[in-house]
């Protein structure tokens, strides 16, 4: 893939959430993320799918949209302290963070900041049913990435997050990829049943 190429997947993908963030209507909002995002998966030279798997996709595995799953809850502060990835493509890549959110029936969850250029909020979450089969993928999903576009929105201290927008990481469709992970303060005890799936086929 080249640069120009990954620039107008991230272009698609920032424009698809400007239109969820703007919806009125959550299952059609979500209906959306999920048709754009099958989209771009199969027709987008960007696609994280291996060849093998592209010939037979489908869609994505994503669950029926459940307003229960959608909060809106405060950024709570704590002393910052700073996570630092190694990947395959960029480096080694430094996460601060920020602060912690309270989401009723899911528990405590850490927010991070990315510390290089581009800044950016990053909330990876991992569920019980992570590495389960038909549950959810091993290394858990991504609920915020707002530098990549994945960006539900906010108010002054008060961060939205819809369980229902969960998506698997690119590394869980070509291990080429090495991404940031749920780390202990991002890993959870409860089943989170909606957002994407994960059958470890594609």
């Amino acid at each position: 893939m080249t640069a120009l190429e990954v620039a107008d997947w991230r272009r698609q993908v920032f424009a698809m959430y400007a239109q969820v963030r703007e919806a009125t209507d959550l299952y059609a909002a979500h209906d959306l993320w999920r048709r754009e995002r099958d989209r771009l998966f199969a027709t987008h030279p960007s696609s994280p799918l291996l060849p093998e798997d592209l010939a037979e996709f489908t869609g994505l595995p994503v669950r029926p949209y459940d307003r229960d799953w959608r909060f809106e809850v405060e950024l709570q502060p704590v002393e910052s302290r700073r996570m630092e990835v190694e990947t395959g493509t960029d480096g080694i890549v430094p996460f601060d963070l920020i602060g912690v959110v309270d989401v009723p029936s899911v528990g405590t969850l850490d927010v991070w900041r990315l510390a290089s250029y581009g800044g950016g909020i990053f909330l990876p979450l991992k569920d019980a049913l992570a590495g389960s089969p038909g549950g959810t993928y091993g290394g858990g999903r991504y609920l915020l990435d707002t530098v990549k576009g994945a960006d539900l929105g906010a108010t002054g201290n008060t961060l939205v997050l819809d369980f229902n927008f969960a998506y698997n990481p690119s590394c869980a469709y070509d291990p080429a990829w090495a991404c940031p992970l749920a780390q202990p303060g991002n890993t959870v005890a409860v089943e989170i049943p909606v957002g994407e799936r994960y059958s470890g086929a594609h």
